[in-house]
């Protein structure tokens, strides 16, 4: 029997597959749990359809994250903060306190963990922070530390 996964099923595979199954494997283990349904026209036009969707929305999602890094990288952001002797900062500059400037400055939102801050930041001065925008696409942001 043809069933259509909707579910990764260890031995047999992966969630949006057709495969071809035993009548009482399908009937007494995959359609009662829900693991998988079977594999009409109809169904396998409507996974394919879901499927076009997806697709649709991976590559309108990866345009966004190419044009935010764009933007960002021609960002500069600066941030001041209380310092002492010799210029060392009274604790350090976080990636909660580089986003809320970022929103402030420009309005552009950033999650706090997509910066990627290789240590704190506890001297004045200009550093690159990374940015996550997307797993596949990464940009660099300026940030300028001064003095309060």
């Amino acid at each position: 029997m043809k069933v259509i996964l909707q579910a990764d099923v260890k031995g047999t595979g992966k969630k949006g597959q057709v495969y071809e199954v035993a009548d009482g494997y399908a009937r007494n283990f995959l359609f009662p749990k829900k693991l998988a349904i079977e594999a009409t026209t109809g169904n396998i036009q409507d996974i394919s359809h879901k499927k076009a969707v997806e697709d649709r929305r991976k590559v309108k999602e990866k345009e966004d994250a190419l044009e935010l890094a764009g933007k960002l990288n021609a960002l500069q952001i600066e941030v001041k903060t209380k310092t002492g002797e010799g210029g060392r900062l009274f604790g350090s500059v976080t990636s909660k306190e580089i986003a809320a400037a970022l929103k402030k400055q420009h309005g552009v939102e950033v999650d706090k963990r997509k910066l990627d801050l290789k240590e704190p930041i506890k001297a004045l001065g200009s550093y690159e922070v990374h940015v996550k925008v997307h797993p596949e696409v990464n940009a660099k942001l300026q940030v300028h530390v001064s003095a309060l």
